[in-house]
């Protein structure tokens, strides 16, 4: 089962915002593009999108549904991935401080995924997950710079002029 962890640093209302848009998908799901609402209201249960996969020139239409949704905190899917059967994905967004920690738990339920899925599978997805949250957090980190949301690089240091030189971490 392949889980991963990414701390975003915007709060959990952000993030939730991106993953609500069912249009924003493919920006941020490795290897799919155009996304766009087809049943329901995203992210509501039972809802879904479709979406391209490109690989090279063959285009292949899938469909992810929303299987369970507690609104801003958890959003669990099942990816239609067509011959290659379907898988569980699960996102978990997690208040850390003033940021969210983000817990994404992916594993294949039907199909040639879970017939195939091994220990080699497994590090492909981690490959896919590292990526995948990696554009989800520029989404969300860019979407609040332009909003006017001020922060600082983690670790950075700033100098005021109020505190007499004195460095802040």
């Amino acid at each position: 089962m392949a889980v991963r962890h990414h701390l975003i640093r915007v709060p959990p209302a952000a993030v939730w915002d991106v993953l609500a848009d069912g249009n924003r998908y493919a920006e941020w799901v490795v290897g799919t593009s155009e996304s766009h609402p087809v049943r329901g209201q995203w992210p509501r249960t039972g809802a879904a999108i479709r979406y391209e996969v490109r690989l090279g020139p063959v285009h292949l239409d899938n469909e992810t549904v929303v299987r369970h949704c507690e609104q801003g905190t958890r959003l669990e899917l099942e990816a239609h991935a067509g011959v290659l059967g379907t898988a569980r994905v699960a996102i978990e967004l997690r208040p850390w401080g003033e940021h969210c920690l983000v817990i994404l738990d992916e594993h294949p339920l039907r199909g040639a995924g879970g017939r195939l899925h091994n220990v080699g599978f497994e590090a492909l997805i981690q490959l896919r997950h590292r990526t995948m949250l990696a554009r989800l957090a520029r989404l969300c980190e860019a979407g609040t710079e332009q909003t006017g949301g001020a922060r600082r690089a983690l670790g950075q240091v700033t100098v005021g002029s109020d505190t007499g030189g004195a460095g802040h971490a």
